[in-house]
């Protein structure tokens, strides 16, 4: 027989799903952008090859997960409340940003409100500030090796392709955007999609009160396979509703972009998530995707970025973090009230 709490179980997993979701439907919508801004890719095939991508890489490894479950917040103030505190708190925020056409960061949203639902429980003793510290140092840190690989790979491109036929080039680089997508999306699931991942997994840890339950998480454990795909399966959905407008943002709007640049933007982007993703590091792929692409588009001339467009991505890369964080308190201190 479900004790009392099999209900909030309930709905952490499917605000878990709904968060999984709501990242494909934002975030992993970066992954596709340059390949449809580059018009190498229909969105058709750009969402197919993104939503068969996103759920292998969530389906692989779960480092990230570890992670988010595990290190963000100490054991003792992880409870029903924080965790749908943190994620109610980026649900409500995702979509409205998507709404508005702004790519950000569903990891890091979800990170600061998980902080500060467990702030809100015990102060900042609550948060494993030494975790913390990564998760924020990535936040310049990879955006900036997005930057800087773009351009400098950019630069190796024209230099080395500079005697090569456009047209032929074009037709190359398109061709080989089926492969960096892949790869994009990939790395994408299996960063930012390990997220609800460590979601439920927090949640059943709860109920069962079974710490172990972290060491059995596998695709291949008869126990646990279903957290994964469940979540890998969110994440795909979300990704197949695809966010149009933010596509637009990221893949048309922020810079013209040609199939050599939307190649070298998939390939340092993914890069740099895929080392993030092997040392359980969650990072952004809005940070690295955007910023790959001003880095590639630097490479014309510094006007080719519309970094006014720019300016207004980084403002909500900036802004998700308050809000998030306020949002997960306020959340706790009301969930805590009633239950």
């Amino acid at each position: 027989m479900p004790d009392a709490s099999f209900p909030l179980l309930v709905i952490v997993i499917v605000l878990a799903v709904g968060f999984g979701i709501v990242n494909g439907f934002n975030d992993a919508t970066n992954a596709i952008a340059p390949a449809i801004g580059t018009r190498a890719l229909s969105p058709q095939r750009a969402l197919i090859i993104a939503v068969i991508a996103n759920f292998t890489g969530a389906a692989t490894g779960t480092a990230v997960a570890h992670t988010i479950g595990k290190g963000i917040i100490i054991q003792d103030v992880i409870s029903y409340q924080t965790i749908i505190a943190a994620l109610i708190s980026i649900i409500v925020w995702g979509w409205f940003a998507t709404w508005l056409g702004l790519p950000i960061s569903i990891h890091h949203g979800f990170i600061a409100g998980l902080a500060a639902a467990g702030m809100a429980v015990a102060g900042n003793a609550a948060v494993v500030w030494s975790v913390m510290q990564r998760v924020l140092s990535a936040v310049i840190i990879a955006p900036s090796l997005g930057f800087i690989g773009g351009f400098i790979i950019m630069l190796g491109l024209y230099w080395f392709l500079h005697k090569s036929r456009r047209d032929r080039m074009r037709r190359v680089f398109s061709r080989m955007q089926y492969a960096s997508t892949f790869f994009m999306a990939y790395s994408h699931g299996k960063n930012d999609g390990q997220m609800p991942i460590g979601v439920i997994t927090m949640a059943l840890v709860i109920y069962y009160n079974d710490v172990g339950i972290w060491d059995r998480l596998s695709v291949l454990n008869p126990d646990t396979w279903w957290v994964i795909v469940v979540s890998a399966a969110a994440i795909s959905i979300g990704t197949a509703l695809g966010g149009q407008r933010v596509v637009k943002t990221v893949g048309m709007r922020m810079t013209n972009l040609r199939p050599v640049q939307g190649f070298t933007a998939h390939l340092t982007a993914a890069s740099v998530i895929e080392t993030a993703s092997h040392f359980g590091i969650p990072v952004s792929t809005t940070h690295c995707v955007c910023a790959s692409v001003m880095g590639v588009g630097s490479t014309q001339r510094f006007s080719a970025v519309r970094w006014g467009i720019a300016g207004n991505i980084v403002i909500a890369w900036i802004l998700t973090f308050p809000i998030c964080g306020i949002l997960g308190y306020v959340f706790t201190l009301l969930l805590n009230m009633v239950f």
